[in-house]
């Protein structure tokens, strides 16, 4: 998958899952950042669990890489000590 389709999956997803955090957002770069480590986090865990990882823009992806930035958020909001 090449740059640019990480980052705009990364952008979707960190999106959303700033959106499911509500008032979690970071603001469009770190939420896109967030996003994009999500995308590569959930793709490496879902690879591992035998589900298939992040293989372009699609739904697939899409699922992988919101789950996966959900769990970057909450973990990025316990270590700088901020609630949800």
């Amino acid at each position: 998958m090449g740059v640019i389709a990480w980052i705009i999956l990364g952008a979707i997803s960190g999106f959303i899952a700033s959106k499911i955090f509500e008032g979690a957002g970071k603001g469009f770069l770190m939420n896109t950042a967030l996003g994009i480590v999500g995308a590569v986090v959930g793709g490496v865990l879902a690879n591992l669990i035998g589900f298939g990882g992040v293989s372009g823009v699609n739904i697939w992806s899409m699922i992988v890489s919101v789950i996966g930035a959900i769990a970057v958020l909450w973990g990025y909001n316990k270590v700088t000590g901020q609630k949800l």
